[in-house]
């Protein structure tokens, strides 16, 4: 199973052109991904990517996946046109399950900020179903970034503690039409760093249940971690690159780790793709 993770700033490039096409084609040289996780999708918004439906335009470069828009911020304008900006997670495993979990947004004294979402979409991978949770924290508040990250734990340690972990289902009503499978994948923009606690919060958690585990750090232990924003945007970014894009995985998963590569060569967006390979 093979899964890309990346910001893609609304498709512009470093060179200040929108791009969905190229997103596309590049995330493919990756890997030719089962699940793709993109952060930063806009439907609608003039000043972030004209008036595009980014969703619509990313089902339709990958025909052979199923798309799912979870919108973190979705107003209507006078007109009644509906505008979005959020995640998007595409599938060619069968999707078992979607499930759009807005993150806490406390007042915090910060003058710009944007309410947050965590996309989870359950798939049915060749080791059994999955959950692929894709989200986007906070870049501006710390303090909202930790309200997020105890939201991810609750939410895993909900799953762990649920009795719903997926069978053969026939959807006739909703009681009987639910998974939520322990095993999961959290992925995307963090907006920290390796050095920040708040990384710490999520690679080192030991609530009860199955806690989540930095998969690069399971299949490097021994290299530090790639940068994977502000190799080339040099504008946004004055103070250099970092990292604070990650794939987490539940230590159930571990194990089945093979493969986790950045491409730290792609200008087609300000942060990098990151792959993760897990073992069917």
């Amino acid at each position: 199973m093979r899964l890309v993770t990346w910001n893609i700033q609304a498709g512009k490039g470093c060179d200040g052109v929108i791009d969905l096409a190229r997103i596309v084609a590049v995330a493919r040289s990756l890997a030719d991904a089962d699940v793709f996780c993109f952060q930063e999708v806009s439907d609608g918004f003039e000043a972030v990517a004209g008036t595009a439906d980014q969703g619509a335009q990313l089902a339709e470069l990958l025909p052979d996946h199923r798309a799912v828009f979870g919108a973190a911020v979705e107003v209507i304008d006078q007109n009644g046109r509906s505008r979005r900006f959020g995640n998007m997670t595409i599938s060619r495993l069968p999707i078992r399950q979607v499930a759009h979990h807005l993150l806490p947004w406390p007042r915090t004294g910060v003058t710009r900020s944007m309410r947050r979402i965590a996309l989870e979409v359950a798939v049915q991978a060749g080791f059994g179903p999955i959950r692929i949770v894709n989200t986007h924290l906070e870049f501006h508040s710390a303090a909202q970034r930790d309200a997020q990250i105890a939201r991810l734990l609750d939410l895993q340690q909900e799953a762990s503690e649920s009795p719903l972990l997926g069978s053969a289902l026939a959807h006739a009503e909703p009681y009987g039409s639910q998974i939520v499978p322990a095993s999961s994948i959290l992925c995307g923009d963090f907006n920290f760093d390796v050095a920040d606690p708040q990384y710490r919060l999520l690679q080192g958690s030991a609530r009860p249940g199955l806690n989540y585990r930095d998969a690069w750090s399971i299949c490097h232990a021994d290299r530090a971690h790639p940068r994977t924003c502000g190799i080339h945007d040099h504008v946004q970014w004055p103070n250099g690159p970092d990292c604070r894009d990650f794939v987490f995985v539940t230590q159930d998963l571990a194990d089945r780790v093979r493969r986790v590569e950045v491409d730290e060569a792609t200008a087609a967006s300000d942060h990098q793709p990151v792959l993760l390979e897990l073992a069917d």
